[in-house]
């Protein structure tokens, strides 16, 4: 299969109101070039060869083009040199920008958003994977439905064009959006799904824990380090997509269940994030996150305060976390988890439950981590709290009653009102019931 041929632009802007002008342009812990490599691996791991890179630096950004009318012209030059088929932006584009990009260049044009979303749709394995991914195109691609399904049918397939494909995003937004509520529908039944299948664990009262972190930091690695699964772990970002869990004993004795789950990334698309809360309610969910970093790379604290932005934004900011400091096998000398995290994390606010150094490649403290695992699930404080739980549930109230010290117990005609005193791993499982903590 050949390749595409690809040419990347990044807008890096200057000036004092640079900042406040356009929010799309890289952010200020990461330059324009980082940025443009981390877009390079993405556009790789798309099927991509870049034959060049290329940074606009403006003082405020170009409403018709992003990049203005010279560095057009001179990407028109470099289209021509290259023979390159596509050309692929780190900023979002608008859907007028995008257009008169096309025109003017006269090929096939995306952005990071639509890059991504072209990952999602190789890798998505699974029947929830691949209508999550759908979703998300259908709802990012519906304003550039004027003039862009004609643009896309000229300047052919490939990259950007995987997914919903050409016939669905060239009918008329009627039928788009008739879609889009029949997947809406269909991913409140695999949630649904989901929530029965926690239920049911949560009856065997097993604590869970989530591997979370940046694309690419080797969660899948570790994930079949802990557990022997194969789950697919190479080099390439988003290698993971559908969540797995798996049964896994720690040396206490004590049981637990491991979940690894979809790699986070700087600008991920809120589509992508709104489609996918089925699956990150694992994260949620969870009592302990595992927040694997590749401590060995340069952008390792810039990779982490994202990850912890997007936990906070999906609703896991408060979940215990240990910091997992992967690929320590690649960083010279005998590294200090301790100093480590202190350079990573660089801020006090964000303090996990500990920091292991290890390489999930090797094993090199594998056998640490199982161990401040097990310290970190043994802390389970005691505290009082209120419940409400609706008549007919009884699942939920049964797992308070074996794991908790019931206070007292009062009905009405909706719900059954329970006063209790409960471990933070029972509070967690049933947060959505809880009243008040005192």
């Amino acid at each position: 299969m050949s390749t595409e041929i690809a040419l990347l632009v990044g807008l890096k802007l200057s000036g004092r109101k640079a900042r406040s002008q356009d929010a799309r342009a890289a952010p200020s812990l990461i330059s324009a070039e980082e940025s443009l490599e981390e877009l390079e691996v993405l556009a790789a791991t798309a099927g991509a060869t870049v034959a060049e890179r290329s940074i606009q630096t403006l003082q405020r950004a170009s409403a018709a083009t992003l990049i203005g009318s010279g560095k057009v012209d001179e990407l028109k030059t470099q289209v021509h040199f290259h023979d390159a088929s596509v050309v692929i932006f780190d900023q979002e584009l608008t859907p007028t920008q995008q257009r008169n990009l096309e025109k003017a260049l006269d090929v096939k044009v995306l952005d990071r958003t639509q890059l991504i979303l072209d990952i999602f749709a190789r890798r998505a394995r699974t029947r929830e994977g691949q209508l999550q991914v759908e979703l998300a195109q259908l709802n990012y691609l519906l304003p550039r439905l004027t003039g862009h399904g004609a643009a896309m049918s000229r300047l052919g397939g490939g990259i950007g064009t995987r997914g919903p494909g050409e016939t669905k995003l060239e009918t008329d937004r009627r039928r788009i959006h008739q879609r889009i509520q029949a997947i809406e529908r269909g991913l409140e039944r695999v949630r649904g799904g989901r929530t029965t299948q926690r239920q049911q664990r949560q009856a065997v009262p097993l604590a869970t824990l989530a591997l979370v972190g940046y694309t690419n930091a080797g969660k899948s690695t570790l994930f079949n380090r802990l557990t022997g699964a194969g789950v697919l772990a190479d080099a390439k970002m988003f290698a993971t997509l559908d969540p797995t869990v798996r049964h896994i004993v720690l040396p206490s004795k004590r049981h637990v269940l491991v979940s690894d789950t979809v790699g986070f990334i700087r600008n991920l698309p809120t589509t992508l994030i709104r489609a996918f809360r089925a699956t990150l309610e694992e994260v949620v969910e969870s009592e302990l996150l595992l927040h694997v970093v590749d401590a060995s790379s340069a952008s390792a604290e810039e990779q982490t305060a994202h990850v912890l932005a997007t936990l906070n934004e999906i609703g896991a900011g408060e979940t215990p976390q240990i910091l997992v400091l992967n690929k320590v096998d690649l960083i010279p000398g005998d590294p200090d988890s301790g100093a480590l995290a202190r350079r990573i994390l660089g801020d006090p606010e964000h303090q996990p439950a500990g920091a292991v150094a290890i390489s999930a490649a090797t094993g090199q403290g594998f056998e640490e981590l199982l161990q401040k695992i097990d310290q970190t699930l043994s802390v389970d404080p005691l505290a009082q709290c209120s419940f409400r739980f609706p008549v007919g549930e009884g699942g939920p109230l049964h797992l308070l009653h074996e794991h908790a010290r019931v206070l007292a117990t009062r009905y009405d005609d909706q719900y059954c009102y329970v006063d209790a005193v409960a471990p933070a791993s029972i509070r967690r499982k049933l947060r959505q019931y809880a009243l008040a903590l005192r």
